[in-house]
């Protein structure tokens, strides 16, 4: 699922290469992708692109009219293209789920795809992203200059459930979700299974440091990247997310895996968790 980093880097390609220009076309391909049908779609033709944005994992693309809201949801992507053929997209079973055209010869633009059965990518014309309901749920940025080791202490400050949870939280804080919380908490040398309400106030601060460190390194090596590039770029920046099975980078132990119905976590027992592997009964069920 593409994560702050990731999203940031869309959005700096489209202010990049789409501010300042007007929408020609907006073709949704997959009816099952537009959430909100007023402003319409093509409310947004012949607007003028004036910026590009992150709201947690949501792109947003402001023109002088309405805003086009994207969230990418697990397997979604952003596709830009300096040639979009001619002919308009056919609805079928394809990956291709809306495609946008800007206005000139060249008929640069994007495509959003999404990969799999499981559709979850969202798009939203709207007069304020404000009215997108997962933006106004959203916590606070992780990366915003008022998002103070104060402020991230209060969040956790009594809240009784897993810290892996809890960093994954959009409610609680905007963009991260289940790679960069396994590698936040890796490099914080702290178990996903801790209680938030448990940590000691040190933790706290290492915690906070370390994210913050995670999040701007893996923003800074995604910059200037093509977007067919992004996923690759964080992969390979990986330590211990989807590399189950591979020795740790820092200490050389085994990175181990917890299964879900519908997601995994990665983590090192020597580095986090005191040399112990976590209970993973899903694992467990399938080994009996």
């Amino acid at each position: 699922m593409p994560e702050l980093p990731e999203v940031e880097a869309l959005a700096g390609i489209l202010a990049d290469r789409a501010v300042g220009r007007e929408i020609a076309r907006v073709l949704p391909v997959a009816v099952s992708v537009l959430k909100t049908y007023d402003p319409p779609l093509t409310s947004l033709e012949g607007r003028t692109v004036t910026a590009a944005g992150r709201h947690g994992k949501f792109l947003d693309l402001a023109t002088d009219g309405p805003h086009l809201v994207i969230h990418l949801a697990r397997a979604g992507w952003l596709r830009w293209k300096d040639g979009l053929p001619e002919a308009p997209p056919r609805p079928g079973r394809g990956p291709l789920a809306l495609r946008l055209l800007l206005s000139g010869p060249e008929r640069s633009g994007f495509d959003l795809t999404e990969a799999g059965s499981r559709k979850g990518l969202a798009v939203y014309c709207v007069g304020d992203p404000g009215e997108v309901p997962g933006i106004a749920r959203l916590g606070p940025d992780p990366l915003d200059a008022s998002f103070t080791p104060e402020a991230f202490a209060g969040l956790l400050r009594g809240v009784r459930h897993r810290i892996k949870g809890v960093l994954r939280d959009q409610s609680v804080i905007a963009g991260i979700g289940n790679a960069y919380s396994d590698e936040i908490l890796h490099a914080a040398r702290m178990s996903p299974y801790r209680l938030a309400s448990d940590l000691t106030e040190e933790e706290i601060t290492v915690l906070y440091e370390v994210m913050g460190a995670t999040l701007r390194d893996a923003v800074e090596r995604s910059q200037g990247l093509a977007a067919g590039d992004l996923k690759a770029e964080k992969r390979g920046g990986m330590r211990v997310h989807g590399r189950t099975g591979e020795p740790c980078p820092v200490c050389g132990d085994t990175v181990r895996e917890v299964s879900f119905k519908d997601s995994s976590l990665q983590y090192c027992p020597t580095c986090q968790t005191g040399g112990k592997p976590l209970a993973d009964r899903r694992m467990s069920r399938l080994l009996k």
